[in-house]
């Protein structure tokens, strides 16, 4: 399995148009390009090695960043063989454009939560309490899942929640409530489980939060490898491991 990374538009653009697809091959072996949400970064990386171990030869390399990133750099031509999204907005946009092959599947759903340094500076314990002007607060932007469902919340909380930053995706607000620069932010459940203790997470009440459905699609032009990844996903092995990264089932 290739090292997952996440690439810049510019840089990916150009090294997808290269020939990054499962019709190339590295070593004898067919590559199968998998485009999926930064959430997915450390689930997807331990369900790779599981089926690349099962996969006669298939090698899986990802890029992962914000579904809207994704399927922008799609509609601009980057090719690869798979496309799995934060929530299901993407994917219609990634169907609406002529760039799924076949039907969307759900694998996961998530939930998302408060995040705080572990010494909770901000003194946080609800999110009444982001409305509070003095706080620094962070969410994804409005384009990304994490930050369009943040909105949501707060809207139906009838809270007036004003973040001081918008990062470009949900591992960003993660990163900076870790390193101190923000007393607070809005990130899913599995990403905070993924810093391990460099931040804490108070739960957001099931009345007024959002669950997130994770679809995956094959892309135009890609091949029966594909297929068996998806399957593999939305299988047994697969969904053990997304459960055991936090994800809530299919």
């Amino acid at each position: 399995m290739k090292r997952p990374a996440v690439i810049t538009a510019a840089i990916l653009v150009v090294a997808l148009a290269s020939g990054c697809s499962d019709s190339g091959a590295r070593g004898g072996a067919p590559t199968l390009t998998v485009f999926a949400a930064s959430s997915l970064t450390g689930v997807f990386e331990d369900i790779g090695a599981a089926f690349e171990r099962r996969s006669d030869g298939v090698e899986l390399e990802f890029v992962f960043g914000s579904s809207s990133d994704l399927v922008t750099q799609l509609e601009q031509g980057a090719r690869a063989d798979v496309y799995a999204s934060a929530d299901e907005a993407n994917m219609s946009r990634a169907l609406d454009a002529g760039l799924v092959e076949r039907d969307p599947r759900v694998f996961a759903r998530n939930e998302l939560e408060i995040i705080v340094p572990p010494d909770n500076p901000g003194g946080v314990t609800e999110l009444a309490d982001l409305a509070n002007q003095d706080l620094v607060l962070t969410i994804c932007s409005p384009e990304c899942p994490a930050g369009r469902y943040a909105l949501e919340i707060f809207d139906t909380v009838g809270i007036a929640a004003v973040p001081d930053s918008f990062e470009t995706e949900v591992k960003g607000v993660v990163t900076r409530v870790a390193l101190g620069e923000a007393d607070a932010g809005i990130a899913f459940v599995t990403d905070r489980r993924a810093a391990g203790g460099a931040v804490e997470g108070i739960p957001i009440a099931d009345d007024v939060g959002v669950v997130a459905s994770y679809p995956i699609a094959a892309l135009g032009g890609a091949s029966a490898a594909a297929d068996r990844w998806i399957e593999f996903v939305l299988a047994g092995a697969g969904q053990k491991i997304l459960r055991r990264h936090g994800f809530l089932p299919k």
